[in-house]
């Protein structure tokens, strides 16, 4: 009986230190489309997990399966002690700037939208940027002067990369034709590989060599469709060139990873800012992935145009348009 017991007082102290340690985890709240969805989401994994390889600390994480359950995840979150909560994905807004206030002693962190508070960082960036390096690569590298861009949700935000994409093509290549097409206006269009497929066909048909996508989940479609029409395409947010080993020109890169890694470990550390934090090129927050994969496409050519262009941006001699501050794409 003794044994028991003890066993039994073992066990709730474990479960009373248990309950406190993950009430000073970090937790992170994924969009629609999966953790695992090759791009935004599993880039905000992945900073998740660089954090919890180095220091041991777990954290808490929630897959959404649909937009009613924003606020409930962020409160439930909140209520057990989490800090930070991070969420990722401009749709959490509203259930953000609804929960942040409720919870003045927990930081909350967004990325891909600006929500006010004293307790709330907003980790927004200059997609445009990093869009016009690869609109650059996809002039160079296109046979047919035609090139593609499939979005996701037609919103602000992917007009964004779509028109930094085009102001590259057309900086480098001002005859060559940019097709865009968006999936959907609705949340749905993050996650449909079979549609981002169809657009990209249609593209193609009309005569794209190179799509760029920045569809989320629907992107592995694009991909998928390019590698089997023979052309090429390029990813975004992740690293996709491995998922079509010679048939991705580039991945043009968000570093979504950093920005949760930086607020696991600000929190860590006791270094947490709230505010508008703001990546771009000049932060190694956007860029473009170069590795086995793709090194056979890139010409020393097109590296040193990409390399001018990246210089010209950082240094302010080349402006790319942010169609979120101007609703308008001067080259579309």
């Amino acid at each position: 009986m003794k044994f028991t017991k003890t066993l039994l007082g073992a066990a709730a102290l474990m479960g009373a230190a248990t309950l406190a340690n993950a009430q000073a985890n970090p937790a992170i709240i994924y969009d629609l489309g999966g953790k695992f969805d090759k791009s935004f989401n599993e880039s905000a994994y992945t900073g998740a997990q660089r954090f919890a390889d180095e220091t041991g600390i777990e954290y808490r994480e929630f897959e959404l399966q649909s937009d009613a359950q924003r606020e409930q995840a962020l409160r439930r979150f909140a209520q057990a002690g989490n800090n930070p909560v991070v969420v990722t994905g401009f749709s959490y807004g509203t259930a953000l700037a609804t929960v942040a206030p409720e919870f003045p002693d927990t930081n909350f962190v967004i990325v891909d939208s600006v929500v006010e508070g004293d307790n709330v960082r907003s980790v927004v960036f200059n997609e445009q940027e990093g869009s016009y390096l690869v609109g650059v690569l996809a002039a160079m590298a296109s046979k047919s002067g035609v090139v593609g861009f499939v979005g996701g949700m037609d919103i602000p935000l992917i007009q964004k990369f779509s028109c930094g994409y085009a102001q590259g093509v057309l900086a480098t290549n001002p005859d060559a034709t940019v097709i865009a097409n968006m999936t959907g206006t609705t949340g749905a269009a993050w996650n449909d590989p079979v549609r981002g497929g169809e657009l990209t066909m249609g593209q193609i048909e009309s005569g794209a060599d190179v799509v760029y996508h920045a569809a989320g989940g629907t992107g592995r479609g694009v991909l998928q469709a390019a590698a089997d029409a023979g052309i090429l395409g390029i990813g975004v947010d992740s690293n996709q060139n491995g998922m079509f080993p010679g048939s991705v020109l580039t991945s043009m890169l968000k570093r979504v990873d950093v920005a949760v890694y930086d607020a696991f470990m600000d929190v860590q550390n006791g270094e947490f800012t709230s505010g508008v934090v703001v990546l771009g090129l000049a932060e190694n927050g956007v860029g473009y992935a170069m590795d086995e994969n793709n090194a056979a496409l890139i010409t020393p050519e097109m590296q040193a145009a990409v390399d001018a262009a990246s210089a010209g941006i950082i240094d302010g001699s080349i402006v790319v348009h942010n169609y979120e501050s101007d609703m308008s794409c001067p080259v579309q």
